[in-house]
Parts: C-alpha cells; sequence; structure tokens
C-alpha cells in the first residue's frame, strides 16, 4: 500500500482539523465574492460542544465547495484543505484499491454512482466526437439487462443508443454469441464506436461481469470501444473478497471506474467516486464555467467538502487490514445463510465473491418478503426474484431468524 494506512484517532481529527484551518473560514475572514457561506447559525448551532470531536460534522457546518476536479490543473483557492483531503482519498481508492499507478488518472468525489456513471459515459461520448469525428447515432452504450438504471438514464440523456444484452438466468452471465449478434446488428445499422459498461456487482444480483466476454468481440471484429467498470455496489467489496480480481487499472483496456462510498463504505448518501485514466476528463470541460477557478470536468458542479472528509475518515479508521477483516466477516455471513438455503435445497444466484444473494421468489410469502424487507426485482409485473444483502447491521442471528421463518412457511 503507497497511500492507506490505519491513523489514530487523535492524528485524524488533527488532520481534519488542520485541512478546514486551511479553508475559508466565514466567521473569521472578510470574503465578499464568493456565493457560498458557513451553514445558517440561526439554524444551525457552530459552537456545540460535540462538535469538537466529529470532525464531520464540524466539516459539514463549515460548508466547504469542493467544486471541480482537483487531480488537474487549479482549484478554488478558497477551500485547498478539503480538496486535498479528496485526493489523499482519491489516491488511496485508484491507487492501493484499483492498481491505477500514481498521477496517472483523474477523478472526484461524485454525489452518486448515478451520476459517476453518466460522467463515463458522457466523457467517452465526448472522446469519440472530438477525437474521432463520430456523430451520436454512431456511438452506442453496450452493458448487460442486469445493468443498473443509470445506465438507460444516460443513454436518454445523452442520446446515446443502449444495446441491452440478455444474461442467463441461472448465471446472470452474458451469452458472448447472442451478444455478437447483437453486435454485427448495430454495426450494420452504422454504430462504429462503443462505451462498455462492465458490472463489478449489479444492484440486484450482484454479479460481475467478465470485460473479457465483451472487449474480445469487439476486439475480434475491430470496433472502436472504451471500457466502464461500474463498481457502484461492489468496488469496496470485491477487490479484497478476490484478491486475484483483475478488473482494475493493471488491465490497460480499463479506461474508468465507478465507486459508491454510501453502501458498503457506509458513508453518508450522495458520496460516489468517479476514477479515469488520464486524457479523458477533459473531454467535458464546460468552458463557459470561466469565474470558477481551475476547470469545472464535473456533470454536478458544486458538491459538498464534507463527503471527502467522510469518505477519508473511513478510510483510515479502518487501514487496509481492518477493511479487509470486515468484508471476510461479511463473505463468512453470507456464506452461512447460502449454507442453510442448500440445505432446505431452495435456488438462490450468489457471485462467490460478493455479499447479495437473490432467491426465486416462488419460494418466499410475500408476507415473510415483507416482514424482512426483502428488495423484489420488481414493483410491477411478475417479481421473478428476492434480493438479501449482508450489510454490516446483518448478524447471524438475524439470517437465523430469516431461516427458521422460511422453514415454518415452506413446511406450513
Amino acid at each position: 500500500m503507497k497511500y492507506w494506512k490505519k491513523i489514530p484517532k487523535g492524528e485524524r481529527n488533527d488532520r481534519i482539523q488542520k485541512a478546514l484551518s486551511d479553508n475559508i473560514n466565514f466567521t473569521t475572514t472578510v470574503s465578499l465574492g464568493y456565493p457560498a457561506s458557513k451553514l445558517d447559525s440561526r439554524v444551525f448551532n457552530d459552537d456545540a460542544p460535540f462538535l469538537k470531536e466529529a470532525p464531520i460534522l464540524q466539516t459539514y457546518v463549515a460548508n466547504p465547495n469542493n467544486i471541480g476536479c482537483h487531480t488537474v490543473g487549479a482549484s478554488e483557492k478558497a477551500f485547498p484543505g478539503t480538496h486535498e483531503i479528496e485526493r489523499e482519498v482519491l489516491n488511496v481508492i485508484a491507487v492501493d484499491i484499483f492498481k491505477a499507478e500514481p498521477n496517472t488518472f483523474d477523478g472526484y468525489i461524485s454525489p452518486g454512482g448515478t451520476e459517476a456513471n453518466i460522467q463515463a459515459i458522457w466523457m467517452f461520448r465526448n472522446y469519440f466526437i472530438h477525437e474521432c469525428q463520430a456523430t451520436l447515432n454512431e456511438i452506442a452504450i453496450i452493458a448487460s439487462e442486469d445493468t443498473h438504471y443509470s445506465i438507460p438514464k444516460a443513454s436518454n440523456l445523452l442520446q446515446l443508443d443502449w444495446l441491452k444484452i440478455p444474461v442467463n438466468f441461472t448465471t446472470r452471465a452474458i451469452d458472448k454469441e447472442v451478444f455478437e449478434g447483437i453486435l454485427m446488428a448495430a454495426k450494420q445499422g452504422g454504430k462504429k464506436y462503443f462505451i462498455v459498461v462492465a458490472n463489478m456487482g449489479t444492484t440486484m444480483f450482484g454479479s460481475v461481469d467478465n470485460p473479457d466476454s465483451y472487449t474480445t468481440v469487439l476486439e475480434q471484429h475491430k470496433l472502436a470501444y472504451k471500457l466502464h467498470i461500474d463498481g457502484a455496489y461492489g468496488g469496496f467489496v470485491y477487490p479484497f473478497s478476490n484478491e486475484k480480481s483483475v478488473i482494475n487499472f493493471s488491465n490497460p483496456k480499463v479506461s474508468s471506474i465507478t465507486i459508491d462510498a454510501h453502501k458498503m463504505l457506509q458513508a453518508p448518501y450522495g458520496t460516489g467516486v468517479f476514477i479515469c485514466r488520464k486524457g479523458y476528463i477533459e473531454q467535458v470541460l464546460t468552458k463557459e464555467a470561466a469565474y470558477v477557478e481551475g476547470m469545472d470536468l464535473t456533470l454536478c458542479g458544486s458538491r459538498s467538502g464534507a463527503n471527502a472528509v467522510a469518505v477519508w475518515m473511513i478510510l483510515f479508521t479502518y487501514g487496509p487490514n481492518g477493511w479487509f477483516e470486515k468484508v471476510s466477516v461479511l463473505q463468512m455471513r453470507t456464506q452461512y445463510l447460502c449454507k442453510q438455503l442448500d440445505e432446505l435445497k431452495i435456488d438462490y444466484f450468489r457471485e462467490p465473491f460478493m455479499n447479495i444473494v437473490t432467491i426465486r421468489a416462488e419460494v418466499i410469502p410475500e408476507a415473510l418478503a415483507n416482514a424482512y424487507h426483502l428488495v423484489p426485482q420488481t414493483h410491477t409485473g411478475a417479481n421473478k426474484w428476492y434480493k438479501i444483502v449482508v450489510m454490516d447491521h446483518v448478524q447471524v442471528e438475524h439470517l437465523t431468524t430469516f431461516i427458521e421463518d422460511l422453514k415454518t412457511a415452506i413446511y406450513v
């Protein structure tokens, strides 16, 4: 590990205090030009004693703006402290978790995985337009039918066709022959450039795509593509549970990755991460944002520096060994659940390195699903699956109680 380590509580608090002191202080500094301030002290108590031991809450009250992309060019000079915190977070995620070489990537803490996925597709769409003189009708998105809804959302927003690739009902893997047929039909229809989204943990199944299933076919037909990894769910699980994984920047075909911190990392909602190789993010420069110091290279523009502080606190509280241990515990709990389902001869899907178990809906009574807040594959039409996500709060005793209730429902 080059950047990631476990830091004692006192040192963590001192680091955040330094970051906040490096930022502009709207209470003590005369600043007339910024359309920003701290949270309103008439509404939010900014001198409560408990804030001294709560650096994340202090940051929310200080209200720093992490607008821009702090891995390239200049940034707003009012908030250098929290901008540096964000760079430290990105170094850990890009280099230590996803195997990028230092200083070879760009990225930012986004408001979530949906934006980060759209950012990737927007960026590669513009790359093909600017560098290859492609038209919109010549560019297409490739992603499986299990992919996150942010992909059809991006398709709609960016006016790109989505080639929805079917998956096997049981294995959730794409069929390369079916994919090749869809690809050839798209090529004959005028598509020349492709943005591939491979999943590292689909939302419903936790299934992990093999990116080679896409790239080998595209390369056989000499078609131009860029490969994006949607690890919004699995990004803080799969690299630790499957240490042999090459779905990272050590694979030269991978151009960008999305990860969510508000899922497995348990950061506040509205905390995603977008990382890409250098040389791409400038494709989405908004030149009209001339009053912003540096370059506005993000979809959202202004965003809270507190989100970066939250991720920093989590990563450096655990350190790499502590996080590996946490993921390992969740894997053991997931294996326990699967063992119980095997004994009951109940069909389910589980990606071996993930902590999602998706059970055939026909064996789960609706009342039981509601009682345990199981999530259906669809709330409209005929539902075929329910999922259980073994998050940090899901204890073995909860799983045991569920299994006992399931047995009762089955054998009544």
